[in-house]
C-alpha cells in the first residue's frame, strides 16, 4: 500500500455543498421547477453525454476548447464529449423527434453541464443550468417573447432574494441601426463589445474598444448616444422612433420591443421590475430578436442572473425544418454560490425533517419506529434515532438536526401511550405530554 495520503478534497471547478446547504440548494432548485411547471413546461432531460459532431456542430470559438471528451479505458471515445449547454442537446433533440412534439413545444432541463473553464469564483466546471424555451415550427408568436419575462418575474418574487430587474431590448434594433450606419458587416463584433459596455473600467477603455473593431468617431459618438437613451419604456420607444433610423429591420425590433413590453404589463409584471436597455445585445451570436438579462438591484456585482433571448432557427444545422425559439437560462451552481458568499443565503438551520422521534432506551425502539411509521403518513418527515447512546448524546443530536419537533419516548410513555412533544416558543423549550392518536394533530396545530 502507498505511503502518499489520497487527497479528498474535491477538484478545482466542482462544488460539494454540506447537507443544510444541499438542501436549500435543492429547495430553490424546487421553486424553479415549480414556476417552470406552473407555466406549462414539460420535463426534459437528456444524456449527460453527446455525440462530439453534435455538440461540435454548434460550439464555436472558446468553448470548442472547453469541451470534455470521454474515454473509457483504453478504448478511444473521442466521438462522444460531455455537453456544455442545455441549448445544443434540445437542437439535436427536437431534430431527433420532430415528428412526435407538438408545437409550440414548451421544455424545461435543470441538470449539469460541463465546461473546461479556468476554476475561480463564479466560474465552475460543473455547474447547473436551469433552461426554459418554447421552440415554433416555421414561425413563432413574439407573445411568447413577452410570457418568458413573466416566468422570470413570478420566479424570482418566489425566491425573494431581494428587488431586481428585467432588462429587455431587441437585436433587431442593434442590427439594424448598425445597418443604417453602413457597418452590417462588422455587426457581430460591435455587438460583442456593447454587450461588454459595463464591464470596462471606462469610457476611455469602451471607446478604445470601438476604435479597435474599427469604428470612426462619428460612429463612435452614435453609438455612445444610442445606448445612453433612457427612461420609461414609452419613453425609450419614442426616443428610438424620433432617432430618424431609416430601416426596415430598426422599424421591425422597435415595434417588437414595444409590444414585448405591452403585453409583458398586461401578463402583470410590474413596471418597476423592469426597463429596455440598449446596451444588452447578448454575445452569443444565434439570438436574433428579443434579448434579456436578470440582476439584482442591490448586488450589481453578481451581473446577469438569468438571460436569454429569440432565435430564429434552432436547429438549422440537424434538420431542414425550420424552429423559430425564445427561451431563458440561470446558472444555477453560479448563483447559489454568489448568493451564498455575500450572505443572502443562510443555510445554518435547514433540515430535512420535521422531526426527531428519540427513544429513551432500546427498549423503546420498536415503539419509537412505528409512531416514526405513523407520522409519516400523516405527511411528516421523521428522524427516528435508534442508535444506543447515552442520552445527553441522543439529545445532542436531536439538537444539531434543528428539527421543529422533537418527540421522546420513554417507559412510561410508551406504558400511558403518550409521548413527550418538545419545541421552541420564543427561544424557550416548551415540552407537553401527547397521546399517540393526537400527536400529529398537535404536531399541525403549532406549525400553523
Amino acid at each position: 500500500m502507498s505511503d502518499k495520503a489520497i487527497i479528498t478534497s474535491v477538484s478545482p471547478g466542482f462544488m460539494e455543498l454540506l447537507p443544510e446547504e444541499q438542501l436549500e440548494f435543492d429547495r430553490i432548485k424546487s421553486v424553479i421547477e415549480e414556476t417552470y411547471r406552473g407555466f406549462g413546461f414539460v420535463p426534459l432531460d437528456t444524456p449527460v453525454i453527446e455525440r462530439s459532431e453534435a455538440l461540435f456542430a454548434k460550439a464555436g470559438g472558446e468553448t470548442e476548447k472547453q469541451i470534455y471528451f470521454v474515454n473509457k479505458g483504453r478504448e478511444d471515445l473521442t466521438s462522444m464529449a460531455l455537453r456544455f449547454d442545455l441549448t445544443v442537446p434540445l437542437a439535436r433533440y427536437v431534430a431527433d423527434h420532430f415528428n412526435d412534439l407538438s408545437f409550440p413545444f414548451r421544455r424545461y432541463h435543470i441538470s449539469r453541464v460541463y465546461r473546461g473553464e479556468r476554476p475561480q469564483k463564479g466560474r465552475f466546471r460543473e455547474f447547473y443550468q436551469c433552461d426554459i424555451d418554447v421552440i415554433g415550427k416555421d414561425v413563432l408568436s413574439v407573445k411568447y417573447d413577452a410570457e418568458i419575462p413573466s416566468v422570470i418575474y413570478r420566479l424570482f418574487k418566489k425566491l425573494d432574494f431581494g428587488a431586481f430587474t428585467i432588462r429587455v431590448n431587441n437585436r433587431k434594433v442593434l442590427n439594424g441601426l448598425l445597418r443604417s450606419f453602413g457597418m452590417a458587416d462588422r455587426a457581430a463584433d460591435i455587438l460583442r463589445t456593447v454587450d461588454k459596455a459595463e464591464k470596462f473600467d471606462s469610457q476611455n477603455d469602451f471607446i478604445s474598444a470601438l476604435k479597435e473593431i474599427g469604428l470612426g468617431q462619428d460612429l463612435i459618438e452614435k453609438t455612445l448616444s444610442f445606448i445612453s437613451i433612457k427612461g420609461s419604456v414609452f419613453e425609450v420607444v419614442s426616443a428610438l422612433r424620433n432617432l430618424g433610423v431609416n430601416d426596415a429591420l430598426f422599424d421591425e425590433g422597435v415595434g417588437e420591443l414595444e409590444t414585448v413590453t405591452k403585453i409583458m404589463t398586461e401578463n402583470g409584471v410590474d413596471e418597476s421590475y423592469f426597463m429596455i436597455d440598449l446596451s444588452i445585445a447578448r454575445g452569443l451570436d444565434y439570438y436574433t430578436g428579443t434579448v434579456y438579462e436578470t440582476r439584482f438591484n442591490d448586488y450589481p456585482e453578481l451581473g446577469s442572473i438569468c438571460s436569454g433571448g429569440r432565435f430564429d432557427d434552432l436547429a438549422s444545422l440537424y434538420t431542414e425544418q425550420k424552429l423559430p425559439g425564445v427561451g431563458i437560462s440561470i446558472g444555477l451552481t453560479r448563483l447559489f454560490s454568489k448568493l451564498r458568499e455575500i450572505g443572502v443565503i443562510d443555510c445554518a438551520r435547514k433540515t430535512s425533517a420535521d422531526a426527531v422521534v428519540v427513544p429513551i432506551s432500546e427498549n423503546n425502539s420498536t415503539v419509537a419506529m412505528k409512531l416514526a411509521g405513523k407520522l409519516r403518513e400523516d405527511g411528516f418527515a421523521i428522524d427516528v434515532l435508534l442508535e444506543d447512546m447515552k442520552v445527553k448524546q441522543k439529545f445532542r443530536y436531536a439538537g444539531k438536526k434543528n428539527a421543529k419537533f422533537t418527540v421522546v419516548i420513554g417507559d412510561e410513555e410508551e406504558a400511558a401511550q403518550t409521548a413527550v412533544l418538545q419545541y421552541a416558543v420564543n427561544e424557550s423549550l416548551v415540552k407537553e405530554n401527547v397521546p399517540f392518536s393526537e400527536l400529529a394533530g398537535r404536531m399541525r396545530e403549532i406549525r400553523a
